[in-house]
């Protein structure tokens, strides 16, 4: 999958696909519509740095939760 272009579909893959890594019990706050494009490129980085790492460290995962937080939709 191309993540190239700043889609709907792309956005809502990528949201989910870190929700998966990060293994988060409160999966709604990874809902793929709690988040629009105008915060596409910020996902993108948050997805590309998760899947280049093979765990995840509880410092990191908060951060990118409280990140995350501040990307979505209010």
């Amino acid at each position: 999958m191309s993540l190239e272009e700043p889609t709907e579909d792309n956005l809502n893959f990528m949201v989910g696909e870190i929700g998966k890594k990060l293994q988060v019990v409160n999966a709604s706050a990874f809902e793929p519509g709690n988040f629009d494009l105008d915060s596409y490129h910020e996902v993108k980085d948050i997805y590309k740095m998760i899947e280049n790492k093979d765990k995840v460290s509880v410092s990191e995962m908060d951060a990118i939760v409280s990140e995350l937080g501040k990307l979505k939709n209010k």
